[in-house]
């Protein structure tokens, strides 16, 4: 393996009341942990994308690095910290995995990186549309980061806008492997079926 992921955990959990949503229970350990636990496996090295103080992530033994673009623009911008962080440690492709959903398939890796795209994104079938990307989990080529951190400054802010403009192929997995927890009505759901 040649890769490396990024946890995408940067968001505000408006929904949830704000904070960490990831450091939210399910059974006996955190949205987080699981996460970690699934993506370590099938990668050589993980960092965490989370904005404010570094150190309440200490626990988790994980590198953290945070958005270099203000006013939270979304999960673009988490991607962008791991693809120079994958940049400074010498990886060609990023893996990212968003820190709110904590059954994805444990051969992600594997799926995604059976293509020549410089982005590969997940999505589970959709009965109206045929594919339901699930963009937040994605196979990033890292030296598309120069191209991704001018578009952010120029305002785009929606994944899509930006991966189909690259040149993007969507895998379809299993409907529900990325079920992913937005509302504490999600997270009493996942307590009687993830658990």
């Amino acid at each position: 393996m040649t890769e490396c992921a990024v946890i995408l955990a940067g968001g505000q959990a408006s929904r949830m009341g704000g904070g960490d949503k990831g450091r939210l229970m399910l059974g006996d350990q955190s949205l987080i942990e699981r996460v970690i636990d699934r993506i370590t496996p099938q990668v050589d090295a993980v960092v965490l994308n989370a904005n404010g103080d570094p150190s309440r992530f200490d626990d988790l033994g994980l590198p953290v690095v945070a958005d270099s673009i203000g006013d939270f623009p979304g999960p673009l911008a988490g991607i962008l910290a791991g693809m120079d962080w994958a940049a400074e440690q010498g990886h060609e492709w990023l893996i990212s995995v968003a820190a709110d959903t904590p059954s994805f398939p444990l051969d992600l890796v594997e799926r995604l990186s059976g293509y020549d795209t410089p982005v590969v994104l997940a999505a589970t079938p959709d009965p109206e549309r045929g594919r339901l990307p699930q963009p937040t989990f994605g196979r990033w080529q890292v030296a598309l980061r120069h191209d991704l951190r001018a578009a952010l400054s120029d305002g785009v802010r929606k994944i899509r806008q930006w991966t189909q403009a690259q040149g993007e192929t969507l895998v379809v997995f299993d409907e529900g492997d990325f079920f992913n927890i937005n509302t504490p009505e999600d997270l009493a759901w996942a307590e009687q079926h993830l658990t």
